[in-house]
């Protein structure tokens, strides 16, 4: 498994597109700020994957509950 199979999900990016975006991160942020940065966002993704889970098993117990009331 390669460097490049981690990258997949940015599409046509070449291993030195997303060297130059990691290092212009790095200057706009600073090495301080990026560990806060990807706790933040990983903490947002989590919010949201929670969010969609509640939200899948709301719609399927209402759809239970109206194939149960039905029958």
């Amino acid at each position: 498994m390669g460097i490049t199979n981690i990258f997949l999900f940015i599409g046509g990016l070449g291993g030195t597109e997303v060297v130059l975006i990691l290092f212009a991160i790095l200057l706009l942020f600073g090495a301080k700020r990026i560990p806060e940065l990807a706790k933040g966002l990983g903490r947002g993704i989590r919010e949201f994957k929670d969010a969609t889970k509640e939200i899948k098993s709301d719609i399927e117990s209402s759809v239970k509950d109206d194939n149960s009331t039905t029958k």
